[in-house]
């Protein structure tokens, strides 16, 4: 970000600046008298000595300074550099030992070409800040100052702005750039060049990739010769004069520098944020999730996540020859299941080069585990992560229900075969989701089906909390399951709306405004959940709370009847962990309770509490007391038919 001149330069700029601050002494020493013949060769030996413009050349050339403002201008940097400089000033102004400083009226009467327009506001001596005008007294008599970031400019020393430090920051190239995101570059860069002298359009960036879109921006800027400085949408103040001052302090930065600004919107585009990209001028950029209109020129270029294909070439890159070849085909896999952003994909995989080339690592297992991690930073703010713990062996379902489960596992293990090898994915771009109904009163095994799929897959599985997601204020909900579903594909997680009547209930009709945006809200979801490449695993208590319009738009529907007394026998058989212990236990005398396999799996743990808290086996006595515990939290007494005969 620093720019320092070379060393060589630095002194000759010095020498030149001390040349013209002795011209400036014999001017105030002697108004109207001509320039020393040996001041100026002086100048003309410094000039000689640069490698290129000297700062004040560049100055003047940069924010169009006439030679009057030119020689204002080092006036105010020489009463701060040439002490001598500055008692000449008070000397001419009367002043000899009092305060030593320039003002407009010894300018007036000691340079030539003087002109009263140069310290208007519109002249670029105050447009630009470059110098500040004393508000305590009148124009002409007023301390003038120039600023500290001009007067270290003019010195040789070209560093950012103080005031800009706390928010700016220099752009952040990523090792590689894939596909897609080198073609945007090379379009804005052509559409650059293509510019010429002409003002510059904003270039916006649109997509849910906010640290490829910063790559594009760094690199768009580099290959026009500029560095790129990146400041974030929410750090632009919203009062107006504040802003202002920003505008003004970056577009002075821009010359100075050489440099393009990008701001990162990815947070949301503010209204401050807007007014400052359409006014900022020169080289700007713009990162937003969302298309958006401007009122200034705009290109727009779609930045997004890397598509499978591009992935796996990141990943190649990413990784090296050598532990790319390591992995094999774990790193197409890898690229098939977790739809990571560029950066975060770069830095996994160079974290993990070096443990693909040691020998014996099983590549499969090492780049699944680091995926996945990576990819649930953001969704584990956002749902809560379940461990699965049941496997398909645990499901006590009739044929029909594990046929189709079993099918929903296999469009998980064969998407990128079916999707990418087969065409389908090229063939129809909707309808690739694979969003599931889960519908079955409390307990009849939903929840423990969708962590028997987490477990069969491998992928992990996520607990969504609708009261989180649903929000009284117009528009937070869509916000909220933007967010939810892009962080999950990340890593292409299993997300279990539990309970989704609340959101996804029959739709109504609308009535007055909330309605209309309650219908809003769960067209958006549709849509999302269409577009998810994941499984997105809805459950319900009642099917019927749900209209034929969603239905349609399912991949799956599984209905979880209530167990009949075989397969509650089965889950008795199976409910008590092999080391505990029992005496007299009938699952036949068990299955006439009419309990879902939920309910068992609470009474078979209560009945183990109590028999361990009488020191005795697990006994049918045990049992029968959990399960009137049960029925009394359901309020719904055991009927006798379901404890006649029970020892």
């Amino acid at each position: 970000m620093n720019a320092r001149a070379p060393l060589d330069w630095t002194d000759a700029n010095q020498q030149l600046l001390a040349a013209e601050f002795a011209r400036l002494r014999a001017r105030l020493s002697k108004p109207g008298s001509r320039p020393a013949r040996h001041g100026a060769q002086q100048r003309v030996q410094a000039r000689a000595a640069l490698d290129g413009d000297a700062a004040i050349d560049q100055l003047t050339t940069a924010f169009g300074l006439s030679a009057f403002e030119r020689d204002l201008l080092l006036l105010c940097a020489g009463v701060e550099m040439d002490a001598a400089l500055a008692d000449c000033c008070a000397q001419a102004q009367g002043r000899g030992g009092g305060l030593r400083h320039a003002s407009f009226a010894l300018a007036l009467a000691a340079l030539d070409g003087a002109h009263w327009s140069a310290l208007s506001p519109q002249r670029p001596l105050r447009r630009w800040r470059l110098l500040d005008v004393d508000d305590a007294a009148d124009l002409s008599t007023a301390r003038l100052r120039i600023d500290e970031r001009v007067l270290h400019f003019l010195a040789g020393l070209n560093e950012p702005d103080a005031h800009l430090r706390p928010l700016l920051r220099p752009a952040m190239p990523l090792p590689f750039a894939a596909p897609a995101h080198e073609a945007a570059t090379q379009q804005i860069a052509g559409q650059i060049a293509a510019a010429h002298d002409a003002p510059l359009p904003v270039f916006v960036l649109e997509g849910d990739d906010p640290g490829a879109q910063e790559d594009v921006a760094a690199r768009a800027a580099r290959a026009a010769g500029l560095a790129c400085l990146t400041l974030r949408a929410e750090d632009i103040p919203a009062d107006a004069a504040d802003r202002d001052a920003l505008l003004t302090r970056w577009q002075r930065e821009a010359v100075l520098l050489g440099a393009g600004l990008y701001v990162d919107a990815s947070e949301g585009l503010t209204p401050a944020a807007r007014h400052l990209v359409e006014q900022a001028g020169g080289l700007c950029l713009l990162g937003v999730r969302e298309p958006v209109t401007l009122r200034a020129a705009s290109r727009h270029h779609a930045v997004s996540r890397p598509q499978e294909a591009d992935r796996r070439i990141l990943w190649r890159q990413a990784l090296g020859p050598e532990a790319a070849a390591h992995a094999g085909e774990a790193l197409d896999q890898a690229a098939s299941q977790f739809g990571l952003d560029a950066r975060t994909l770069q830095l996994t995989a160079a974290a993990l080069a070096p443990a693909l080339r040691e020998p014996g690592v099983d590549p499969h297992a090492a780049l699944w585990q680091a995926s996945a991690q990576a990819s649930r930073r953001r969704l584990d703010g956002l749902a809560q992560r379940l461990t699965p713990a049941a496997g398909w062996d645990d499901l006590v379902l009739p044929d029909p229900q594990m046929a189709v489960l079993r099918q929903i596992a296999a469009h998980l293990r064969q998407r990128h075969r079916v999707h990418q090898d087969w065409g389908f994915a090229a063939a129809q771009s909707r309808g690739l989701g694979l969003a599931t109904l889960f519908t079955g009163e409390s307990g009849t095994g939903k929840t423990l089906a969708a962590e028997a799929l987490a477990r069969e897959t491998g992928l992990d599985l996520y607990r969504i909390d609708l009261s989180a997601v649903v929000s009284k204020y117009i528009g937070e909900t869509e916000k909220n399951l933007r967010r939810l579903f892009e962080a999950a594909e990340d890593g292409g997680a299993i997300l279990l709306f539990d309970e989704a009547d609340a959101l996804f209930g029959k739709r109504s009709e609308v009535k007055d405004s909330h309605d209309r945006y309650a219908n809003i809200e769960i067209s958006y979801l549709l849509q999302r959940m269409e577009s998810y490449r994941g499984l997105a695993v809805l459950t319900t208590n009642l099917k019927s709370n749900l209209d034929n319009a969603f239905l349609r738009r399912l991949r799956f529907v599984v209905q979880f009847p209530f167990p009949d007394q075989e397969l509650r026998a089965r889950i008795w058989r199976g409910v008590f962990p092999a080391a505990t212990p029992t005496r007299g236990l009938d699952p036949r005398q068990l299955a006439r309770l009419n309990l879902t396999g939920g309910s068992i799996r609470n009474v078979a743990l209560n009945a183990a509490f109590l028999a361990a808290d009488a020191g005795t086996e697990v006994t049918m006595a045990h049992v029968l007391q959990a399960a009137h515990a049960e029925a009394a939290k359901r309020e719904r007494p055991l009927a006798d038919a379901e404890t006649r005969g029970w020892p």
